[in-house]
């Protein structure tokens, strides 16, 4: 697992995350007291005591009251666990699975069996990378089509073994390059959609960071559906709606409020079963207990689910989502 960073994200653009600039500022501060105590014979044991006061006070003030452009800043923070230290942390036994046997392998989405506190589990998550090489050989996160039908081989594979599925949501949406559409970007997605009302397995899905659009549904359809505290769930990036609706860049912001992206709205919708707590100040501060809250979420959720009938299991499944956007006495709900 990536160790909780030294710099605890002051790599980070300030002016991009303003809110964040009081604690940065501390965080500065005591990195600087705490060097001088470890190479000086000084007592300053009092002044380190006050800035961490300080420190935690200016973090619960900041994350208090934070708008939704604010949180999807958050969730795309560069220390923010990823799809590939949740998997080195919490998973035993790892075996990646790779290939759509059809085009080829898109490092985009990662695929494999995995072991979670002793439960057997085929894991599939959008994989963004964690430094710019990486990145940029992952395309941020945005899946083309073959890394969707990757997804559905290893899901089916499960399926026919009988092994639970956990799906890790972390990208701005699918590819959408002329080529991926050229091989079916859209096709593969609905594909997905289409084939994950019908595993004959339980699945769990959480958003971890970003959750955009259809390149999110492609591997979100879920018998639990969690996300991250700080994580958003749109059908749309903030950027792009704003560009459609107003041709404005300034008015992301705007957008991000409209959208209803946020965890906490998201639960009042129903859209999302559950939304797993992350440590005081975002899962960047604190990675390893983000991540412990996210196994135990996992974890409880796989054990409701393993003991309710298949049969059971599926038609819930199916009817969880009809009921969404449904507004009662407005819409009726489709049997």
């Amino acid at each position: 697992m990536s160790q909780q960073p030294k710099d605890k994200g002051r790599k980070v653009d300030l002016a991009a995350m303003a809110f964040e600039r009081p604690i940065q500022e501390l965080e500065g501060r005591l990195a600087e007291l705490e060097q001088l105590s470890g190479s000086t014979q000084l007592d300053i044991t009092e002044e380190m005591e006050a800035v961490r006061t300080k420190l935690k006070k200016a973090i619960d003030e900041a994350y208090a009251d934070l708008s939704p452009w604010d949180q999807v800043r958050v969730a795309r923070h560069p220390e923010r666990p990823v799809v590939s230290d949740i998997v080195t942390y919490l998973f035993d036994e790892f075996m990646e699975l790779h290939g759509d046997k059809t085009f080829g392998d898109d490092p985009a989405i990662l695929t494999g069996f995995g072991t979670l506190q002793g439960r057997r589990v085929m894991v599939v998550g959008h994989r963004k990378g964690k430094t710019t090489k990486e990145r940029v050989e992952c395309n941020f996160g945005c899946a083309h089509p073959e890394g969707y039908r990757k997804a559905l081989r290893k899901m089916k594979l499960a399926e026919k073994l009988g092994i639970p599925i956990i799906t890790l949501i972390n990208t701005p949406g699918a590819y959408p390059g002329i080529g991926a559409e050229e091989r079916g970007q859209a096709a593969a997605i609905a594909e997905n959609i289409l084939a994950m009302f019908s595993l004959r397995v339980p699945i769990v899905t959480c958003v971890i960071g970003e959750g955009g659009s259809g390149g999110a549904l492609g591997i979100g359809i879920a018998d639990r559906v969690m996300m991250m505290q700080y994580s958003y769930y749109s059908v749309i990036s903030p950027e792009g709606c704003a560009a459609i609706l107003w041709k404005d860049a300034e008015r992301t912001p705007d957008a991000a409020a409209a959208l209803g992206l946020t965890a906490s709205t998201l639960i009042d919708l129903k859209i999302v079963d559950q939304v797993v707590e992350e440590p005081p100040g975002g899962g960047h501060r604190n990675p390893t207990q983000a991540m412990d809250n996210l196994g135990r979420a996992l974890v409880d959720a796989l054990d409701d689910l393993a003991v309710i009938p298949t049969d059971r299991l599926i038609a819930e499944r199916r009817e969880k989502f009809r009921r969404v956007g449904a507004i009662e006495g407005r819409f009726p709900v489709l049997a």
